[in-house]
């Protein structure tokens, strides 16, 4: 008899109804309209000057998001890093560094740790080799930075876009295939703000295989880049694809993913041909202890949980990281310039 699958949990169930309704959903609408509520006063607030957008001395582009969850906020930052370092622009990073164990504002250092600034934070300090601050007031973090390096052109905030006293110059809305789910707020459904009309200092990015709202955007592409060993990606040696391939056929194989959505992951390394047991973790989970087995064959982790795992404290299985190209699609790059060219209008250089 083949083991029967575990019950739905309550959260199973409310995840499935935010994307098409649900009577749970429809029960906790009255909490959606109070929240609702909430922000609009909130709105008015600022409208009327009681709180106000702070002011910093660069631009601030802001990569969010409307749904909650795990939309593909972390890859798209990187590749506006990537896109800013190209053209000569010094940037830095601020993020609120959910899953940390610190409180209060924090600097990336040479020696800080995923409990020290959370995992997405850590991965885009060591990723892009820029420098990155984290706190839950996302200005104090700004301002943080700043004052620690002087010579930033522009900050990028992974997340932020519901935190309205941060200014930004230019918003990247990320989006995945769920859209806007079932269109509701939270918590009868995963909006974290109403749906908007497009805005004229905004980049739409679908992290999505076709456009999931009315929203115009880019298309952009997610591939597995490769494989290298844990004690090599923490050297900073590049993955590449023949690494991972040659773990087709091997048995015994774990793939672990503490994502918000894992089974992209594990669908992407099943595309390669690759057999394995797959492991879910809870988005942002630690790896203290080990969630495999002593006597396991070899794991596949993700970037994302590779950096809360030094090579000491791997034991002695074998453990590989499995890399992400994320590429925003095309036109993007030209998308961004051109808000750049507004930014920067007396540095600006055309190729």
């Amino acid at each position: 008899m083949s083991p029967s699958l575990p019950r739905p949990t309550l959260a199973d169930r409310l995840q499935a109804e935010w994307l098409q309704g649900g009577p749970l959903s429809a029960a906790l609408l009255p909490l959606s309209w109070l929240y609702r509520a909430l922000l609009a006063l909130r709105a008015l607030a600022y409208r009327l000057g009681l709180w106000r957008v702070e002011r910093l001395p660069v631009p601030v582009i802001v990569v969010g998001n409307w749904i909650v969850g795990g939309a593909g906020k972390t890859p798209t930052t990187l590749a506006v890093l990537e896109q800013l370092r190209v053209r000569g622009l010094r940037a830095g990073v601020v993020s609120r560094g959910y899953g940390r164990d610190a409180a209060g504002v924090c600097v990336a250092g040479p020696t800080s740790t995923a409990r020290d600034l959370g995992d997405e934070p850590l991965l885009i300090h060591r990723r892009a080799r820029v420098p990155v601050a984290v706190g839950r007031d996302r200005v104090a973090a700004a301002r943080a930075l700043l004052a620690a390096h002087r010579d930033l052109d522009v900050l990028v905030s992974d997340d932020g876009l519901q935190h309205w006293r941060l200014p930004r110059a230019l918003t990247v809305l990320v989006f995945d295939e769920r859209g806007l789910g079932n269109g509701r707020l939270l918590p009868a459904g995963p909006l974290r703000q109403p749906s908007q009309p497009p805005a004229t200092h905004q980049i739409v990015v679908y992290n999505a295989p076709r456009p999931s709202t009315d929203l115009p955007g880019f298309l952009a592409e997610r591939r597995l880049a490769g494989a290298v060993p844990l004690a090599d990606w923490w050297a900073g040696r590049a993955a590449d694809m023949p690494a991972l391939l040659a773990l087709r056929g091997q048995p015994g194989l774990l793939a672990c993913a503490g994502l918000a959505r894992p089974q992209r992951f594990f669908d992407m390394l099943a595309g390669l041909g690759l057999d394995f047991e797959p492991r879910p973790l809870p988005d942002h989970a630690r790896l203290d202890p080990l969630p495999w087995p002593d006597n396991a064959a070899g794991v596949l982790l993700t970037e994302k949980d590779a950096v809360k795992l030094p090579p000491q404290g791997a034991g002695a299985v074998p453990v590989w990281v499995v890399t992400l190209d994320f590429l925003p699609g095309a036109g993007f790059a030209a998308a961004l310039d051109a808000h750049l060219q507004r930014l920067f209008p007396s540095r600006w250089t055309h190729d």
